[in-house]
């Protein structure tokens, strides 16, 4: 047999039907960076950019078949993990990376909604904590998601910054600390940290209200470590691309929801 002529990306997540975020972003994204994108769906969802009215999970059986069908075939260099629903879910997933070994394995810690409803069970969070955590290259949480996996409130900046290095505590070997969420009019202020200390980074805060940037930032950050780039550059780089996107942001569906500009952003080749 020959050797793939190309490196891939795999994204591990939910399906969005409505197209601005989940499997979908993420392969715009891969697409954008000129990396070929694979997909396992680890999760159905019937949604719009006004909400998800249903969701359906695959057979464990079934997920482990995609899981298993990628890494038999392609040339694998970077893993983005999703919304991973159930316990049992990641699980699965946990065993499969285990197996195949990934050389990046990006978290998107999924667990809050816009809404902010919490969309795990707390079997699930402790299942993300006790098993992804420990394999994650890097874990990319927003604020909430951040307070449900340290337990405690994030109020300002000062937290974050402390809330950044105890989640590397928790076992990932980065954090991307997203800070869109705090109650701030200025500039968004995002955090890396790793062993070798923390990074800020921002961005002008837009007045939009916007569906799927947390897929997309994971996404670019694997898509550009399948290509080679050290982590903390391609956070960076992956931070930037997000807001271009935005940037270029329009409204597809019948609410106010943005959906990324993928093709405007996309990186020159």
């Amino acid at each position: 047999m020959t050797a793939p002529s190309v490196v891939s990306a795999l994204t591990i997540a939910g399906s969005d039907s409505g197209g601005g975020a989940g499997i979908q972003a993420d392969l715009k994204t891969f697409a954008a960076h000129r990396v070929h994108g694979l997909s396992a769906i680890a999760a159905l969802t019937a949604q719009h950019t006004r909400g998800v009215t249903a969701v359906n999970v695959p057979t464990m059986e079934f997920l482990r078949a995609q899981l298993d069908a990628c890494f038999e075939d392609f040339d694998i260099r970077a893993v983005k993990l999703g919304m991973l629903a159930t316990a049992e879910v990641i699980g699965v997933v946990a065993n499969a990376l285990r197996a195949h070994a990934p050389k990046t394995i990006v978290v998107d810690p999924v667990m809050v909604a816009t809404s902010g409803a919490k969309l795990l069970e707390d079997s699930a969070l402790h299942a993300l904590r006790t098993q992804l955590l420990p394999l994650a290259d890097v874990v990319t949480p927003n604020l909430p998601e951040a307070e449900l996996l340290l337990g405690r409130a994030i109020p300002d900046a000062q937290a974050m910054r402390a809330a950044a290095n105890d989640l590397l505590a928790l076992g990932a070997r980065a954090v991307f600390l997203k800070g869109g969420h705090l109650p701030d009019d200025g500039d968004v202020v995002d955090l890396y940290v790793d062993a070798d200390g923390l990074t800020a980074t921002s961005h002008p805060r837009l007045s939009l209200e916007a569906h799927g940037t947390g897929c997309t930032l994971a996404s670019a950050i694997a898509a550009r470590r399948a290509q080679g780039m050290a982590m903390k550059e391609a956070c960076l780089a992956a931070s930037d691309y997000v807001h271009a996107a935005l940037r270029g942001g329009y409204r597809p569906g019948r609410s106010d929801i943005v959906v990324l500009d993928h093709i405007g952003a996309a990186p020159l080749a």
